[in-house]
């Protein structure tokens, strides 16, 4: 029996699906397509290999985290990058730890806190040259089993892929993809990022945290860490931090994606809407009102007052045309009520030091705002640069994670922002 039936998935950058026993043309001319065929190794191969390693150059930047001196920012799918940022006018990138599927990122004490595809690791960086894997979680994120609408078999994962060039007289559209014999088949110009494959692969007090970035599915408060799957909001208690335990999952809807904690409360984004959870007891979140918008791409930041929730387009996963910012008065969050909507070209990761907002905007590049008063929120400067994904604020230090690489600005003002490093992709 066939161990895996032909898998004909739309991938991320289509809205239909595409049934690979349709699009065999008997009349049709070879076309030119790439290939993608994973490679494996044991989930406990992977895990064994979860150590130090010399840096590498940042190559595919993804999301970060503030923690002391040392930001950790992930290279999408292959790992993390530790870089020490003592001076952020010179940084310095001190190690890499390989973790293939790694997205998100959390940090406390001398502990830090990694998913690996699905499963979350708990790794000692107490010695940044001598990291340990202590421990896992199985299963935390199940969906990230499904790598761009293929299943990883069970006690296995993805550490790389092969890569070759083929004619066959197959009609795929311009973006798309379709999974053959356990193979992607994408057109030539399909760029394998783009359906959820890589490109490539490639000390602190016991009870300090970090700070993560808006686009985060993952944050601490005190001895719990929250985590976000598509569906569920799950508490694992980090008191033992080597040994972290779930201790509580809530289902709380659909296409949920990021996380954000403001004093006792959880903001989290979905695109559909925005929860408000209250932590008055720490295991055991209880949600209030909902918030919601069109449907779209949502991540979401707070302060006392206010939430400042950024939506975009730009793939059919988001369904929307909209990109735009909502500023949703939170004074009463029994009732939260949009209060203003702002118009962006393809916004993504924001951050808020005082009144002053930077936003992300796609490669319309980062935007910094006077948000004084929310209800007319003011652009005083634009910063040129591809694909602007996230961004921290802190510290008058906005720390910026693009296409382009690691970007860091100082400022006192919303108009004063001025580079003072780069860490560039090669």
């Amino acid at each position: 029996m066939q161990k895996r039936k032909i898998i004909a998935n739309l991938l991320l950058t289509s809205c239909t699906i595409i049934a690979f026993t349709g699009c065999f043309k008997s009349d049709s001319a070879t076309k030119s397509y790439k290939i993608f065929t994973p490679v494996y190794k044991t989930s406990q191969e992977v895990r064994d290999n979860v150590k130090s390693n010399a840096p590498t150059p940042v190559n595919n930047p993804g999301k970060m985290y503030l923690f002391g001196a040392y930001i950790f920012l992930n290279e999408r799918n292959q790992g993390i990058h530790i870089i020490d940022n003592s001076n952020p006018s010179s940084p310095i990138n001190k190690a890499f730890i390989n973790i293939p599927g790694n997205e998100d990122i959390a940090v406390k004490g001398s502990t830090l806190y990694a998913n690996c595809y699905m499963d979350m690791l708990t790794i000692d960086i107490s010695n940044i040259n001598n990291i340990l894997l202590k421990s896992f979680i199985p299963d935390m994120f199940p969906e990230k089993r499904n790598v761009g609408g293929f299943y990883m078999p069970a006690g296995k994962m993805i550490v790389d892929w092969n890569t070759r060039d083929t004619s066959m007289g197959i009609e795929i559209m311009e973006g798309q993809g379709i999974w053959k014999d356990e193979k992607l088949l994408t057109t030539g110009n399909a760029n394998p990022w783009q359906f959820g494959l890589p490109t490539t692969w490639g000390t602190a007090s016991a009870t300090q945290t970090g700070t993560g970035g808006s686009m985060a599915r993952l944050t601490i408060i005190d001895n719990y860490m929250y985590a976000v799957t598509t569906n569920q909001l799950k508490t694992v208690d980090i008191s033992n931090a080597n040994t972290p335990q779930i201790t509580n999952t809530k289902n709380i809807g659909w296409q949920i994606e990021t996380i954000y904690p403001f004093k006792n409360k959880l903001f989290i984004g979905s695109q559909t809407g925005m929860y408000i959870f209250d932590l008055s007891n720490p295991n055991n979140p209880v949600q209030g009102m909902m918030f919601g918008h069109a449907r779209a791409c949502d991540p979401v930041i707070a302060d006392d007052n206010f939430a400042f929730i950024t939506l975009h387009s730009g793939n059919n996963r988001c369904w929307t045309t909209n990109n735009e910012l909502n500023v949703v008065n939170i004074q009463n969050l029994n009732s939260p009520s949009l209060l203003k909507t702002y118009s962006l070209t393809n916004p993504k990761g924001l951050s808020k030091q005082g009144n002053i907002l930077f936003i992300c905007d796609g490669n319309d590049g980062l935007k910094v705002f006077d948000a004084t008063d929310p209800n007319n929120i003011i652009q005083k400067k634009k910063i040129n640069m591809e694909d602007a994904f996230d961004v921290i604020a802190m510290n008058n230090l906005a720390i910026v994670s693009a296409k382009g690489g690691l970007y860091q600005y100082s400022f006192t003002n919303a108009t004063d922002a001025r580079l003072v490093s780069k860490i560039s992709v090669p």
